[in-house]
């Protein structure tokens, strides 16, 4: 049975982790709103851009003439996984959720003969992933002194990506990342983003346009972007899933760390209370022994 001086030490102990959690807590609630806002404000218009190059996508369709990054190169041998995780833990399971996604697809294809090549943006998914699969890193990308994610990072991303895929690195490359709906749920999703997938636009949406010049010189020019913006929207994504699951985490923990404080009080109290008792018992008898 601990002592007395052992649970008052643990005591102060858990009050200065509850204290810590707590901070945490508030920090990771005020870095929520700025990035749920820009998440929720970079969805419009990645539909929007989505949206018209589904149309245009659906009109150069089968021409010979239509860009690498819409046509791909003809093979699914090589596959570019793009894992982008946090660089920061204590966020429940956001992490681990999106290596657990881009691992079991990059098992799949390895047990289907294909070749993967992991790209991981964030520490933490590097760590989780590199146990299992660390022959197939061909890059990493430290985003640890950034402290607010901007389209210019998106874009330096973008530009490795396509620099490997010029120069014939891979075949299909695929990004992974949390979807942000709310505090206690991101999902994490698998987006392929080479070739170019986009939803088929409506035949009346798609009359509306005649394009100069041609729509495959017009693809040719802003599938490149396409590539940056679902990049840095993936990434504000994240962003708002990390600081929810980060605030969901340490709200959990500051409420455990409240019940295990209540917890080793009363322990404490009867500990005490018991040594009362055992001194008392020792003073009367030995009053009763004189």
């Amino acid at each position: 049975m601990p002592s007395l001086k052992d649970l008052k030490n643990r005591i102060a102990s858990v009050k200065s982790t509850r204290k810590i959690t707590k901070a945490m807590q508030m920090v990771a609630a005020a870095k929520l709103r700025r990035a749920q806002d820009a998440a929720e404000a970079s969805r419009p218009y990645t539909e929007r851009f989505n949206a018209v190059m589904g149309g245009l996508a659906s009109g150069a369709a089968g021409s010979a003439s239509a860009p690498r990054l819409l046509s791909g190169t003809g093979s699914d041998q090589t596959h570019l996984l793009v894992v982008m995780t946090a660089e920061r833990g204590l966020c429940g399971g956001f992490n681990g959720n999106i290596a657990k996604l881009a691992r079991t697809h990059a098992n799949a294809l390895i047990a289907e003969g294909k070749t993967v090549k992991i790209l991981t943006v964030g520490k933490k998914g590097r760590d989780v992933i590199k146990r299992e699969l660390g022959d197939h890193f061909v890059g990493h990308v430290d985003l640890t002194a950034v402290k607010r994610i901007s389209y210019a990072n998106a874009q330096d991303i973008a530009k490795d990506v396509l620099a490997k895929f010029d120069a014939g690195d891979f075949d299909i490359a695929t990004l992974f990342f949390a979807r942000f709906e709310n505090v206690v749920s991101q999902h994490p999703t698998a987006l392929q983003v080479i070739p170019a997938k986009f939803d088929q636009a409506d035949g009346a949406d798609a009359a509306l346009y005649d394009y100069e010049p041609s729509e495959d010189a017009i693809l040719a020019d802003l599938l490149p972007r396409g590539v940056a913006t679902q990049i840095f929207a993936a990434l504000l994504e994240n962003a708002a899933s990390e600081q929810g699951a980060r605030m969901s985490a340490m709200d959990n923990a500051t409420r455990n760390a409240g019940e295990m404080i209540d917890q080793l009080t009363i322990e404490f109290n009867r500990s005490r209370q018991a040594v009362i008792t055992n001194e008392l018992i020792e003073i009367i008898s030995g009053a009763e022994a004189l």
